[in-house]
């Protein structure tokens, strides 16, 4: 059983903040796979659901953003999970990287994301699978860059535009999860890692 995990906040009023790109990753792949996340457990809402013909477990945390650490480790313990680098997939908001990116990574530290500090810090390791979409700002037409204003930016829900830009990322992050599960993550990596959707 492969733990397939999405981040964010529970409550109607975050629902379509960038903050919870990893929420909503989650139920598009709970939705092509016809299954609803409605199954409390591990402080999560869950969903069993076949993906890549693979058994998988789909995860929203309800424990809020800085304590997601918590749900995924009751999970893994539950579920008698021995190695997190081969049965965890993360995914989760990347201020860093303008909306319309996705990248993935099979280890590294937590940088500003409090929902990624929280599982490194749970898990004691930094080996385990992240998928992180974009949701920062687009460059100027100069180049230059826009930083965002943090937690109040990524607290506030996402214009039209944004949403439609964020639903083409959720596609693809739905096919990132499937190639990890069926090519392995190097395969991953080398197919999605290139790709970045001008906007």
């Amino acid at each position: 059983m492969k733990l397939i995990v999405g981040l964010g906040n529970p409550g109607i009023e975050y629902q379509f903040t960038p903050h919870n790109a990893g929420f909503l990753a989650v139920d598009r792949i709970a939705e092509d796979c016809g299954v609803v996340l409605s199954n409390r457990r591990g402080r999560a809402l869950t969903a069993k659901a076949k993906l890549a013909a693979q058994d998988v477990l789909l995860v929203k945390p309800e424990t809020y953003m800085n304590l997601s650490g918590l749900s995924v480790t009751a999970l893994i313990q539950e579920l008698g999970l021995a190695d997190a680098s081969q049965d965890l997939i993360v995914l989760h908001d990347e201020l860093a990287f303008p909306l319309g990116t996705l990248r993935i990574n099979e280890r590294g530290s937590g940088g500003g994301h409090n929902g990624i500090k929280s599982i490194l810090g749970a898990l004691g390791t930094e080996n385990w699978v992240r998928i992180r979409i974009g949701v920062g700002k687009p460059a100027l037409a100069d180049g230059r860059e826009v930083r965002a204003g943090g937690k109040e930016y990524l607290l506030a829900p996402m214009r039209k535009q944004e949403l439609s830009v964020l639903d083409e990322v959720l596609d693809r992050a739905k096919s990132a999860v499937e190639m990890v599960l069926t090519k392995g993550v190097g395969a991953a990596m080398n197919e999605f890692n290139r790709t970045v959707l001008s906007s």
